[in-house]
Parts: C-alpha cells; sequence; structure tokens
C-alpha cells in the first residue's frame, strides 16, 4: 500500500514503545517482560517497514530474571541517543503483585545499536517506566513513577512522576528528588517521558491503566521541575471511548520528529478479538501523525483523540509481512524471531550444535517454571496462523514430554506433548492449562494417541480467532487431527482468572520438559509458521 501505514506497525507482543532518530534511522525499543534475551529494538528508514536488530541485554551481567513472576522483568524501556552513545534504561520488575513492587532500574549504553551493551548502571527502584531526558544544557535527568505502597481513599499507589539528575561521570544519580506531575482523574499515571521545544518542556505520561481505559496525557512547563499544566485536549489519544474501533488500548506513548519535520506518536494498542475483549497477540506499538498548532500543542493529524488504523504518509510504500517463515536450525545461532524464559544460561536449555542440523532442548523444570525451562518460541502476529515442527523424542516416563506448545504463562497455554502412558506406551497428547489461577490444574484432553517407538512426527497447530486445532502426522503419513477445539482467546492478557491481568502475549514453539531432572534431550528439526487463514494452512 503506498503513502499509507497501516498500524499495528509492530504487530504481535511489542507494548511500551520507546523511539528516537539519529539521522535518517529510526529506533524502537520494546518491553519483553520475562522473556529473553531482554528488549526488542528495531530498526526503521521509513517509519512503515520495521526490522528487529538486536535485543541488548543477552547475557547474565546485565539480566538475569530466574525466579521472576510471569509478566514481570523487562518493564518499559527508555531509548534515547546523546554524546555519541545510544542510552537505554529500564526496569527489571521482580514483583508486582499487591502492595509493594521490587523494579529496579538500571541503565546501559553502546556506541552503536548493535552494540557492544556496558554492563548495567543500577539507577534505584522507587518505581518502574524510567526514561532519561538529555536537556540542552547538557545535563542528564532521570524521571520514574515513584509507587506509593499505601492504600488511601481517592488516591491510587501510582504515586506521581519523580525527577532526579544523572551524573554520567559518577555513573549515579545526584541531587533532591522532585516530583513534578501526579497526574489527572484518569489516575494510574506512568510511562513518562519529557521533552524540549520551544522553550518548553513537554511531558508525556500514560494513565488509565493499561487496559481497555488507557490513555496517553500530555503537560508542559517552562520549568523542568514544573508546575505542569494540562493539554487542552485531556487525553491527547485514547480509545475508552471509541468500543469498536481495531486500536483498543492506545497509551503509552513517545514522540519523534522527522527530518522534514513531521511529528509522530508511537503507542501502545491491542486488537481484540472480533466480539471479544481477548488479545491473544498482546499488546503492539502503532502510530499517529501529530500537527502543532499554534498554541504550541500538538494534536493527531486527522483530529479528535481517537488512534486511526491508517496514517498518511507521502512516499513510503509499506510491505505485507511474508506469508511463511521456515527455520531448518542449520547454524550455531538461534534464528532471530525466537526467545526463551528467564535464564542467561541458554546452554542449559537448548544447543543448536550438539546434533547438527536440530534444535535440541534439554528437559527441564515444569511447564511454566519460573527458573528453568526448556521452551523456545517466537511471537504469534496474525490470528489466522499456524506453526508446524518435526520432532525426535523417546520418553522413558510419565515425567518426560515434549512436544508443541502455545503458551502465555504458566496458567494459561495448550500444549501438544509426546510422552509415555501408564503402560509404557509412546504416546501423544494434549495437555492444556485453562486459566486456573492460582491451583494451576490441567485439563488432559481425552485424545492421546498412541505413537511408534523410534519414528519421528510432525506436529502442527491451526488458530483461527478464537479457535486452536492440533494436528500431528507420523512418518511420512498424512496430517490428522487431535483432540478438541481449543479457545485460544485465553491465551490473552484479557483472560485472566486472577484479579490483575497479565501484559504479553501468545508465543509458539518447542518446549521439552523433564520433571525427573534427567534432563532428557528433544530434538526439532524444523519448525514453520505460516500468517495465513485456516483454510490456507493445510
Amino acid at each position: 500500500m503506498n503513502d499509507v501505514i497501516h498500524n499495528p506497525i509492530l504487530a504481535g507482543f511489542n507494548p511500551d514503545p520507546s523511539i528516537c532518530r539519529i539521522g535518517d534511522d529510526y529506533y524502537l525499543a520494546t518491553s519483553t517482560f520475562e522473556w529473553y534475551p531482554g528488549v526488542q529494538i528495531h530498526h526503521s528508514r521509513d517509519l512503515a517497514n520495521w526490522e528487529l536488530v538486536t535485543r541488548p541485554l543477552s547475557r547474565a551481567s546485565q539480566l538475569d530474571m530466574r525466579g521472576n513472576p510471569d509478566s514481570c522483568g523487562i518493564w518499559a524501556p527508555c531509548l534515547s541517543y546523546a554524546d555519541g552513545l545510544f542510552w537505554l534504561v529500564y526496569t527489571d520488575m521482580k514483583r508486582y503483585e499487591g502492595n509493594f513492587k521490587d523494579g529496579h532500574n538500571y541503565l546501559v549504553t553502546a556506541p552503536h545499536i548493535e552494540g557492544p551493551w556496558s554492563d548495567p548502571v543500577y539507577l534505584n527502584s522507587s518505581g518502574f517506566d524510567p526514561s532519561l531526558f538529555h536537556d540542552s544544557d547538557g545535563r542528564k535527568w532521570l524521571i520514574n513513577l515513584q509507587w506509593d505502597y499505601r492504600q488511601r481513599e481517592g488516591r491510587d499507589r501510582f504515586g506521581g512522576i519523580v525527577l532526579q539528575e544523572y551524573d554520567p561521570e559518577q555513573r549515579r544519580l545526584v541531587g533532591a528528588i522532585t516530583t513534578i506531575f501526579t497526574g489527572t482523574e484518569l489516575k494510574l499515571t506512568e510511562g513518562p517521558h519529557l521533552y524540549r521545544r520551544d522553550g518548553w518542556y513537554y511531558l508525556i505520561v500514560a494513565e488509565g491503566g493499561t487496559g481497555y481505559q488507557h490513555a496517553v496525557t500530555m503537560a508542559r512547563s517552562k520549568t523542568l521541575s514544573g508546575p505542569y499544566q494540562l493539554h487542552p485536549q485531556t487525553p491527547l489519544l485514547t480509545a475508552s471511548h471509541d468500543p469498536d474501533n481495531p486500536l483498543q488500548r492506545a497509551g503509552h506513548a513517545d514522540l519523534v520528529d522527522s527530518p522534514e519535520g513531521y511529528s509522530y506518536l508511537v503507542h501502545l494498542c491491542g486488537r481484540p478479538l472480533p466480539g471479544t475483549r481477548l488479545s491473544p497477540l498482546g499488546r503492539e506499538t502503532a502510530i499517529q501523525r501529530m500537527e502543532w498548532g499554534a498554541d504550541g500543542w500538538p494534536r493527531l493529524a486527522d483530529g479528535g483523540n481517537t488512534p486511526a488504523l491508517t496514517v498518511a504518509v507521502s512516499g513510503v510504500t509499506q510491505r505485507p509481512p511474508v506469508q511463511e517463515e521456515h527455520y531448518e536450525f542449520e547454524t550455531d545461532t538461534l534464528p532471530a524471531a525466537f526467545q526463551w524464559l528467564r535464564t542467561p544460561y541458554p546452554e542449559r536449555l537448548f544447543s543448536l550444535t550438539e546434533r547438527p542440523g536440530f534444535l535440541r532442548l534439554f528437559g527441564r523444570e515444569s511447564v511454566g517454571s519460573w527458573f528453568e525451562q526448556a521452551l523456545v518460541a517466537r511471537r504469534q502476529d496474525s490470528i489466522y496462523c499456524s506453526a508446524e515442527t518435526t520432532l525426535e523424542f523417546e520418553p522413558e516416563d510419565i515425567q518426560q514430554f515434549a512436544g508443541l506448545i502455545a503458551y502465555y504463562n504458566r496458567f494459561k497455554f495448550h500444549y501438544l506433548a509426546v510422552t509415555l502412558n501408564d503402560t509404557g506406551d509412546k504416546v501423544l497428547s494434549v495437555i492444556s492449562c485453562l486459566d486456573d489461577w492460582p491451583n494451576g490444574n490441567l485439563d488432559l484432553a481425552d485424545a492421546s494417541v498412541r505413537l511408534d517407538p523410534g519414528t519421528t512426527i510432525r506436529l502442527g497447530l491451526d488458530i483461527h480467532a478464537r479457535e486452536l486445532r492440533f494436528r500431528y502426522a507420523q512418518g511420512g503419513e498424512e496430517w490428522q487431527s487431535i483432540g478438541p477445539t481449543l479457545d485460544a482467546g485465553l491465551l490473552s492478557d484479557e483472560g485472566s482468572g486472577r484479579a490483575h491481568g497479565y501484559f504479553t502475549g501468545t508465543f509458539l514453539g518447542m518446549a521439552a520438559h523433564d520433571i525427573s531432572g534427567r534432563g532428557t534431550p528433544a530434538d526439532f528439526q524444523a519448525f514453520c509458521y505460516r500468517r495465513a487463514p485456516l483454510s490456507e494452512t493445510r
């Protein structure tokens, strides 16, 4: 499509966008939560077509998330460029349920976007969503939400946006801590970013929570520490009043100017399945064109404050995603689309060299372990898609299983697994956890199929909006269905049986579990992901 950007620009789980431009190059960082390596950074020259270029938090000295609960880990990175360096600040959230939160904020730098990225500098733990602002006088300032653990009538625990100077020579925060903004009646004020333009300091924050009341609020001040006056159109962006908009949950935004002087707002969004409020693709990233008015305030170029599905940008041709991605595991590097969970020691989970041409997973802890789980997967980024893999695996007892998984977290997954039954037969079974929080009880579909020992098996799944079906084939045989139609909508932020929501998205991939502790290997020869309606996946 020419001269139009179709949202989202980063489909699938890519929340909390932070954007910066260096010359003609745009770089956009998004949250990765418990998925390793930490932080996704994409590159573009035209704001429409993006390529993943790095995940900078890739070693133990930078990030170790073993033990981090679901939807903890890397929250809301902020990427900036100054003094010949890329600066990346981020939260490693260790606990977020209840009155208390344990989130530690860090800074890493690199001379080039691909690295090498430094070891982290510890900043503070007063709250999450840190952002580094480089003022025109060369001074640097950290802003973040300050968490207030106290429950008080009429107040939430989002205690305001605080400001403190960062000294790059001392590599630490210095000076007084100042609260510069306490938010609006929307509450839940977070995700701050600061800018300087025409003698004003502009502050953008996210408000309303990251669900369907999410919003972008802007304020400005002549002085860095405030007071900040609200934009005459508050909120600046939200879909809370427009339930039929395909882009919901609009909020958590950042601004960037093009070389031509146009301004754009990147923001978080979600696309619920039709007729539902379930978003298995997770929170994604969209973009809006902004125009600055004579009063010195930016507004959406299309007017109003509702996110647009398409954005007019002259000279842009947005490429559609490829229909099929096929991986043969023929190199010693994991394909960039894939991630694993929490640990900085992937050699404990998998190898691409022990058996050349295969991804070997070593069965580790149980499905949903917060410490060491052998699960390698990629984002689901289309509600019509399929995934296939080829597996060689010889389990020795019921505690060993491996196969193809659609995974959201420890309480929400569908797993087509090879294991043994009580009589020692090798079988293929469907195992689901149907959002049974806090018990985590499994649903074991009465659909086990006996397999021939030593036979290679192909495993597949097809997703059509809210429906998920598994299939299999032994050797060179034809595909056969197995198990019932499963609820793909369950694997979403909103499909939650607990008091608090989640913040990630569905991943499709390969898994091996050996809760006996023997580390039994499973070999995967290939993985294929297709974006297509169900009728076209066979």
